[in-house]
Order: structure tokens, then C-alpha cells, then sequence
């Protein structure tokens, strides 16, 4: 249940930390073997899901394995997991120890059977796609998908004579209609990077249903933490687990989960593709995921700070973030999400210029690509998100070229308004 006070706490939009319908996992004896005898709340699942219960030497983090290969005395078991028949790693392109770690724990957080870790997570975006779809498919989306995505479909997919169908992201009567049309696939980005746009996934999934189609989300703004898709009606999720998965601006990947029979192809397509996530990245994204909810918790907070301190500000235009109530999708945000999440967008009065001065006078901020670490991260969207677009193209899907996107790390929120302050109180 949702409080009915909408400013009731700073970041979280459903129960508290410890309400158990919402902060647990069901009880399961999952593939990795350490039996669940009861509830797991997300801070267990994210340390213990995919932990071996013998660790080489009593180790109390898994050893990282950065073997390529691994050998077999026995011909026939060679044969067999090779034939899938038992588990076992033959070649790290295919499968590795550390990388299967690192997706059983995506895999348990975010409610699935299965997960499947790439290189990248736009590696992630396109092999997904790219494995599921076939020429004369139709895909629907939306305008404001990550600018990388959005490329794959205005501009790689129509060379697969693939139909995709971009729709106004506000407009939920416009999405259900281009999905009555016909659709092999619905992409949804939820909140959308940047303009933090908020789709409702349990409608729009319910609608995809009926026409027989994959529902695939990029959940990478909200996390397992703050959204489950799979539990609103979606097949697919997936992440760019360099955002905040890994959340140490420290390694890249990607990951998709979902029902085994849904993972399998893309598995499939990622083996002779070869995106393969390295060994040392799903170490460091392991290690980065066990503490995703005190990070989780601790940036919703934080975005939910600067963005009342910034939308009081006379200087700022105007602020993007699901958590104010005057945001377009607040209401469905509050219904579907746990927290707000960690990102926020806003624009200046005084355009591009202001823009321009008040990036260079943060110092508690690293202007910098990507988002979802522990220090916070700004810049506008031609030089993060969007980058791959033209300006044409990036006024085609709404945004500003004096927006901002400002990710917050799990500095104290006091110092991060603080310093915006400084920076905005000089315009």
C-alpha cells in the first residue's frame, strides 16, 4: 500500500524498509543452492543470492576467475555440460564462475529465473533485440528511449526491414493504439533517460499481451530496488549494471533476466555473438550489487532533496523528477516504484549559457558521462545520454540543449545543495 501523503518521506513512494509484502523475496531454494527457509529482503538477496555455500579456502567473497578455459578428466561430462546436460563452465565466452554469480544475484533481485550478463549495456539493448527479432517483426516503443536505443531502432533495425513504431512517451492512449496495431515486441524505458518520463507498465504490458507480444523494460533509472517489471507484466528487464548495479563508475556491463525460456535465445545469440561480459568486470559488479539497496535508499533520498531545493530555486526553469508532485507521472511513479530513484533533470532561465556557468562552478559534482555511482555525476544530455543525436534530432524528442541531467551519489544532501546553491545563487 502506498501512503497517502505524497511527501511523506524523502524517496520512497511504497512501504518502508521492513514491510514485508514489499521488501521480500519469496521463500525458494534458488540455483545457486543456499536454501531461503523463509522471506528475503532485497539488502539479504543483493549479499547472499548466487553465493556459493562453499567458497575455495572459506573465502568470504567468491574468488574472481579469470581462467578462459577449464578442463575435464572425463570425456563424457565434458560432453555433457557442453550438451547442457549438467552444469559446469567449458569457456568463458560462453560461461564463466564469476559472471554466473553476478547473474544469479540480477536474477534473484529482480524476482526472475534467469539472467544473462553482457559486455555492455547497450550490449544488453541489442542483443536482446536483435536475437528476438526477425525481418517483418514490429516493435513499439516510445520517442525518449536512451539515445543509443533509439538508434537501433530509427536507424539498425529498418536495415532488418524491422517496422518500429515510436510513440509519444506521454501519451498512453497513442502506445496502446500503435500496439493494437500489431506489435512482436514493446520496448518501454521507465523513468525515461533524460526528461525522467514515466510510462505505466502494468497498462501498457496488459495491452501487449493481448497482441501476443514481448514486453521487454529497461529498468536501469529505477533498479531492482525501486521497480520490478517482471512483477508488473514484463517479460524482460534489463540493465546498463554500470549505472547503478556496479554503481562505482568502475567497471561496465550489462544484464537481461527474465523467464528461462525468454533468457535462453538471447543466451544464445550472446555466445556466437560474443558480448560476453569479462570475468574481472562481473567481479567488480557482484561486489558493487551486494550494497545496491543502502545505496539505492541513500540516492533516493538525495534526489528527492535537490529536487524540492531546485524547483524552489528562481533561477531554475523548471525540474524533472518523478518524486514531486506536480510531475506528469507522479501518481503512476507512486504506484509502481518503491523510490523515486536517483537521477534528476532541470532546466535554467537562462538557457545554455547558465547551463554552461553553473556546471563549471559545481565542486561536489563530476562532470562526467553515465550515472548511478557513488559520487554524484552531471552533464547536459548532447554530451551524456544523448550524444549520438543531433541537435535536431534531440529537439525531435523534447529535450533542451541547456538541460541538465544531475545523478546524486551518496554524498551527504545537505553539501549537495549546498553546492548547487553556490553554483545557482551567481546567475
Amino acid at each position: 500500500m502506498c501512503p497517502t501523503d505524497p511527501d511523506h518521506d524523502a524517496g520512497h513512494a511504497g512501504p518502508a524498509e521492513g514491510d514485508a509484502d514489499d521488501n521480500q523475496e519469496p521463500g525458494s531454494s534458488g540455483s545457486d543452492g543456499r536454501a531461503r527457509p523463509g522471506a528475503w529482503g532485497r539488502s539479504t538477496t543483493a549479499v547472499w543470492s548466487g553465493e556459493p555455500d562453499h567458497s575455495p579456502e572459506g573465502a568470504t567473497v567468491a574468488p574472481l576467475f579469470l581462467g578462459v578455459t577449464f578442463g575435464f578428466d572425463d570425456l563424457d561430462e565434458w560432453r555433457a555440460v557442453g550438451a547442457g546436460e549438467k552444469p559446469g563452465h567449458i569457456y568463458s565466452r560462453n560461461t564463466n564462475p564469476t559472471v554466473d554469480l553476478f547473474e544469479r544475484k540480477v536474477a534473484a533481485l529482480e524476482g526472475a529465473e534467469r539472467a544473462t550478463a553482457f559486455a555492455t549495456g547497450m550490449a544488453a539493448v541489442s542483443n536482446t533485440l536483435f536475437a528476438l527479432l526477425e525481418p517483418g517483426h514490429r516493435v513499439v516503443s516510445v520517442k525518449d528511449t536512451y539515445g543509443g536505443t533509439n538508434r537501433i531502432f530509427t536507424e539498425f533495425l529498418p536495415r532488418w526491414t524491422v517496422d518500429v513504431a515510436l510513440c509519444d512517451t506521454s501519451d498512453h492512449d497513442a502506445i496502446e493504439s500503435a500496439i493494437d496495431d500489431g506489435a512482436d515486441l514493446v520496448y518501454l524505458e521507465s523513468p525515461t533517460n533524460p526528461m525522467l518520463k514515466v510510462l505505466d507498465i502494468a497498462r501498457l504490458a496488459e495491452r501487449a499481451k493481448e497482441v501476443g507480444a514481448v514486453v521487454v523494460v529497461d529498468n536501469t533509472f529505477a533498479t531492482p530496488i525501486n521497480q520490478r517489471p517482471l512483477e508488473l507484466g514484463a517479460d524482460l528487464v534489463l540493465h546498463s549494471a554500470t549505472k547503478f548495479l556496479g554503481g562505482h563508475s568502475d567497471a561496465m556491463g550489462g544484464v537481461v533476466a527474465g523467464a528461462a525460456s525468454e533468457v535462453e535465445p538471447i543466451f544464445r545469440f550472446r555466445e556466437i555473438n560474443g558480448a560476453s561480459l569479462d570475468a574481472h568486470s562481473a567481479f567488480l559488479l557482484a561486489r558493487g550489487t551486494r550494497t545496491l539497496e543502502l545505496r539505492v535508499e541513500r540516492q533516493n533520498a538525495n534526489a528527492m532533496q535537490v529536487a524540492r531545493f531546485l524547483a524552489a530555486h528562481p533561477a531554475v526553469e523548471a525540474v524533472f523528477y518523478p518524486g514531486l508532485p506536480d510531475h506528469p507521472g507522479h501518481d503512476v511513479a507512486r504506484r509502481q516504484m518503491r523510490g523515486f530513484g536517483g537521477v534528476l533533470s532541470f532546466s535554467l532561465k537562462g538557457g545554455f549559457d547558465a547551463m554552461r556557468g553553473v556546471l563549471g562552478r559545481l565542486r561536489l559534482a563530476h562532470r562526467a558521462a553515465s550515472l548511478g555511482s557513488v559520487a554524484t555525476l552531471v552533464g547536459p544530455p548532447a554530451t551524456t545520454s544523448h550524444v549520438e543525436l543531433t541537435a535536431e534530432q534531440r529537439a525531435a524528442a523534447g529535450i533542451p540543449e541547456s538541460l541538465v541531467r544531475y545523478s546524486v551519489g551518496v554524498e551527504n544532501g545537505d553539501d549537495l545543495v549546498a553546492d548547487l546553491r553556490a553554483a545557482l545563487d551567481t546567475l
